[in-house]
């Protein structure tokens, strides 16, 4: 074999092998951003509105979770920012959403506010 001819081989594997490790770098860049986009997807994260039923102490917090779980088979947070609970409720996208519930729940909770704060979409 000439040198021209094993020149030409050797050039023709190696970047056959450089094409692979390509290959394989695009297929792991993909599927790392198809999860990132997956991930996006799922906590997507927004300005909106929320209900907050409570501010105050601990025992309390928790009592009026319960009382608006039983009331509305709604799930609440509890949620502690120092120095006070508070309990919330809802992902309100417009002000006008979170008006139209805070309506229902004043009846039973009248001490109930609507809150502008972040929200998961």
């Amino acid at each position: 074999m000439n040198f021209k001819l094993k020149t030409a081989l050797f050039l023709s594997i190696f970047m056959l092998g450089i094409a692979s490790i390509q290959a394989q770098e695009d297929r792991e860049i993909n599927d790392v951003l198809n999860k990132r986009i997956e991930y996006n997807k799922n906590n997507r994260k927004g300005k909106g509105f929320k209900i907050q039923l409570y501010n105050g102490s601990e025992s309390k917090a928790y009592r009026i979770k319960g009382n608006f779980e039983a009331t509305f088979g709604i799930v609440a947070v509890l949620s502690y920012e120092s120095p006070e609970w508070k309990v919330r409720v809802g992902n309100y996208k417009t002000r006008l959403e979170a008006d139209r519930a805070l309506l229902k729940i004043k009846e039973k909770f009248a001490g109930a506010i609507v809150l502008e704060t972040d929200i998961r979409l």
